[in-house]
């Protein structure tokens, strides 16, 4: 087990500085995906190295959503929803992504995803919902990916909905929630569909969400503000210790908004098993060895402070571009990376692009 007091967490991605046992780290944090030293030499900067000028989109948004016409009147007739969301169309996706140098975006409908419904009305709205994304992502070759949506709380319907999205749609992979109602991600409820997605080592968007116990705590903090990080973290954990993780390795997980705030508990997550010895089981290997294998999205945290927390335990080459369209811009977050001063071009040409195709190999043709 690492101590996090120990030289193996310390140093910086972004100056090189390290100890030898962070440097092992650093040079496969600098491994880039197919195409990123391609991408990074090809990318002009302006004198303040703030704005990228580039010959053509090439980035690759993992995190994107889009508002499907029977999702918004489900969401009108549940009285749920926010103007964001029920007013986004495709021109509006296109419009930001081309001027943010946005080459793809995978799509997803964002929460409560289906968490306001249940039976046999949940599965019919992830059906439309996913065949939505699919005709999008048809008419317009090369511009969208979709990241299919499960009534996961009902597991013969989502094994249902997994096969044809995946099989019949040709989804690039699974969207699920943070938590469903009281249950997160490694709860043994989900059991079928982790061995499915197992099974067929699909790739696995999580979006946050409030879940049941802390919807309306206070009211000058609507769940967006803390909720949804927080929920993040949980599920996260909760993959870990419930030894998900290391029963279902073939899950390819990616984690929204920088891992939540698992960052700035990564001592607690790491000192868990030392205090619960029943969770040794399921980090045999450490906590950090499981939290290196998942991947996670820049979404309204490509800022110094989060990146730099995040980079320090996680390398590089785990770190995917994420936008949140439409809460947020393309364009932030190409800007908030290059000011945040953390990765250097060659990382940043490996986030925006080469890390995803990693995870999305058909995007790079």
């Amino acid at each position: 087990m690492t101590d996090l007091r120990t030289p193996s967490l310390r140093g910086c991605f972004c100056c090189g500085r390290s100890s030898p046992s962070l440097s092992n780290l650093s040079r496969r944090g600098f491994m880039l995906g197919s195409g990123a030293l391609a991408i990074s030499a090809a990318m002009g900067r302006d004198r303040a190295g703030a704005q990228p000028v580039e010959a053509k989109p090439f980035r690759i948004d993992v995190h994107h959503h889009l508002s499907p016409p029977t999702y918004v009147t489900a969401s009108n007739d549940g009285g749920f929803g926010d103007p964001l969301m029920k007013n986004w169309t495709i021109e509006k996706s296109l419009a930001d992504m081309d001027k943010a140098g946005i080459a793809t975006a995978m799509l997803s409908v964002t929460t409560p995803a289906v968490n306001f419904t249940k039976g046999d009305a949940a599965r019919k709205l992830c059906r439309e919902s996913n065949e939505y994304a699919a005709k999008l992502v048809a008419d317009y070759p090369g511009r969208f990916g979709n990241f299919a949506m499960l009534p996961l709380s009902d597991a013969e319907g989502s094994l249902r909905e997994l096969t044809y999205a995946l099989d019949t749609l040709k989804a690039d992979g699974i969207a699920l929630m943070t938590s469903y109602g009281d249950k997160w991600l490694g709860d043994p409820l989900f059991l079928p569909v982790m061995e499915e997605l197992n099974r067929r080592k699909a790739l696995v968007y999580t979006h946050p969400t409030a879940a049941n116990c802390c919807v309306n705590l206070a009211p000058t903090q609507p769940p967006v503000m803390i909720e949804f990080g927080t929920d993040t973290t949980r599920t996260i954990a909760d993959i870990i210790f419930s030894g998900n993780a290391r029963r279902f390795p073939e899950i390819r997980w990616i984690f929204s908004h920088a891992g939540g705030t698992m960052p700035f508990l990564i001592e607690r997550f790491v000192r868990h098993p030392l205090l619960v010895p029943k969770a040794k089981e399921t980090v045999p290997d450490g906590t950090l060895t499981e939290l290196k294998r998942f991947f996670y999205d820049t979404a309204q945290t490509s800022n110094r402070g989060a990146m730099s927390a995040l980079a320090a335990i996680i390398p590089p080459s785990q770190i995917v571009f994420g936008t949140d369209f439409p809460y947020r811009t393309g364009i932030d977050h190409v800007k908030g990376l290059r000011e945040a001063g953390v990765f250097t071009d060659d990382q940043i040409a490996a986030i925006e692009r080469g890390n995803a195709l990693k995870l999305l190999p058909r995007l790079a043709s």
